[in-house]
């Protein structure tokens, strides 16, 4: 079974769920609706056909200012039987910012989508340990969110444990003279 094949059974089975499909260098790119993707990642590892048992990442894109919905989760899979590849990806609004947890599904979903939790402020509904894993617990904001600010002039936002490092290493510097 090809790429084509695959897609075209993925719309058959879920005509209504699919936004589009792209496909640029030989990858496919499938676009659903957020309420069905558990049922339609279910589908795709779970089929005798398909088999896309390998979860090789769960990331995010943020399309702020571009259009409405604000972002896409995206779920790069593979079959390791078939040694096909494709990527599902599904809109998030900023408005209620969540989508259903696969870590039932993948025991690797759990720490991509803590990740992206943390990165980006999406919140995976069912997630068992859903809580910062790159950033500190006492972090403001979402670091790879496009709205985040780039420089260091944070101001209130700057991070609390921070502020007070600068602030021991002013008096280090002070001592040393």
């Amino acid at each position: 079974m090809n790429l084509t094949d695959i897609v075209k059974k993925i719309k058959d089975k879920f005509p209504q769920e699919i936004l589009w499909l792209t496909c640029f260098r030989e990858e496919y790119s499938i676009t659903v609706k957020k309420e069905k993707i558990k049922e339609i990642l279910v589908y795709l590892k779970k089929t005798p056909s398909l088999e896309f048992d390998y979860l090789v990442d769960v990331t995010a894109t943020d399309y702020l200012g571009f259009r409405e919905p604000r972002f896409d989760v995206v779920y790069h899979l593979m079959s390791i039987k078939y040694r096909h590849k494709i990527r599902v990806k599904a809109q998030v609004p900023e408005e209620g910012c969540c989508i259903d947890s696969i870590t039932d599904l993948w025991a690797t979903a759990n720490w991509f989508e803590r990740e992206c939790f943390d990165m980006f402020g999406i919140i995976f509904t069912g997630h068992p340990d859903l809580r910062r894993i790159l950033m500190p617990e006492d972090w403001n904001g979402f670091p790879l969110r496009k709205d985040y600010p780039v420089k260091s002039a944070l101001g209130d936002k700057e991070w609390e444990t921070y502020r007070e490092l600068k602030e021991t290493s002013r008096g280090w510097k002070e001592n040393e003279k």
